[in-house]
């Protein structure tokens, strides 16, 4: 048998400073080769794919005010970014504990963070939902400070494999840890068009609950399948072609955002999850320690709102922000996915 020749493969050409499919973005996907590529895409306001960057870590810094020899709680390590800069703060004394539940990306920020320098004399990262602060507290606590960033990181909305995206086609996952519970499409199979339309309603305040509920029931009813972003998307597009022409494509996209926003509450149990961290927060903090959240939609907000208010009247918090704090226009300019942010802290 002759020997056959092998041909070299080019790796796919990449397109441009920015290109548009996920996986030809070998240059941001590898920020210590690529780093001026990342700092360019960086520069135009753009997050690089396979990155996060983090939001209001000059307000949490401030507000923290970290000391060499503390301990501190980053319950949502994501990237790491937040974590990454509290650790500078400690000067090589004391420690940081990092929860998360997706074990793909924590796994990743663990080694990204021990290239640093910081390995397990000054940081521990745990595979574990911030519900369960009252096992890491039991353990590890008190704490002097406590984070809570409660947005889906970047590198997870821009991968189509993980389908948090109505952007990009991908399997309608939603799952924040991919290896357990229920992806969104068999949740939707489970479904009727009443627990549809109150999760979009109650979820993400959707105005077209009831006629995406309808129409996506209907679907997959009649066996046509709703496993893809894009198969979601579409029927979204048609339900809607109702609304006038010029503003239509605003009002999708807006339903599109809201309609996998309630989707991805839904598969995690996001709001019974933070109900459950609000409660056992003061539990794992010292007297004088600090707590600060992220909240990315109303509905987080006026949870967290609800809980320091109640806390505080109960003594339980000697201090609370009065009103909620906003990343500055300059950062909003920068990172586009700031602008939705809102901080609010409390004081044990």
């Amino acid at each position: 048998m002759e020997n056959q020749e092998v041909k070299h493969q080019r790796r796919v050409r990449y397109k441009g400073t920015h290109p548009r499919n996920y996986h030809e973005k070998y240059k941001e996907l590898n920020p210590e080769k690529y780093g001026d590529t990342v700092a360019k895409v960086i520069r135009k306001g753009s997050t690089p794919a396979g990155m996060h960057i983090s939001i209001c870590v000059k307000e949490i810094l401030d507000f923290f005010d970290i000391q060499p020899g503390q301990k501190g709680l980053d319950a949502t390590l994501g990237y790491g970014g937040h974590t990454l800069e509290m650790l500078k703060r400690l000067k090589g004394e004391g420690h940081i504990f990092g929860l998360d539940v997706d074990p793909i990306e924590s796994a990743k920020t663990k080694e990204r963070l021990e290239k640093q320098g910081y390995g397990p004399d000054m940081l521990t990262v745990k595979l574990l939902n911030f519900a369960n602060i009252d096992q890491v507290g039991a353990e590890e606590g008190p704490f002097d400070f406590v984070l809570a960033d409660l947005g889906v990181s970047s590198m997870q909305i821009d991968n189509p494999d993980r389908g948090f995206s109505y952007k990009i086609d991908g399997p309608l996952d939603l799952r924040l840890n991919p290896q357990k519970g229920m992806t969104a499409a068999e949740r939707l199979k489970a479904c009727d068009t009443e627990e549809l339309a109150g999760m979009m309603m109650e979820n993400a305040d959707e105005p077209y609950a009831q006629e995406i509920a309808s129409a996506v029931i209907s679907e997959i009813r009649r066996g046509n399948p709703m496993d893809t972003t894009r198969q979601l998307r579409e029927v979204i597009e048609k339900t809607l072609a109702f609304i006038p022409e010029k503003e239509r494509k605003e009002a999708v996209k807006k339903s599109c955002q809201r309609s996998f926003q309630a989707l991805r509450i839904d598969v995690n149990s996001e709001f019974e999850v933070l109900y459950q961290f609000l409660e056992k927060l003061p539990d794992v903090l010292k007297d004088g320690g600090k707590a600060a959240i992220l909240t990315f939609h109303s509905g987080e907000d006026r949870l967290v709102k609800k809980s320091f208010k109640q806390l505080y009247k109960q003594g339980v918090y000697r201090e609370i922000s009065k009103d909620v704090i906003r990343p500055s226009a300059e950062e909003c300019n920068r990172n586009s996915r700031a602008r939705s942010t809102k901080m609010r802290w409390a004081i044990k």
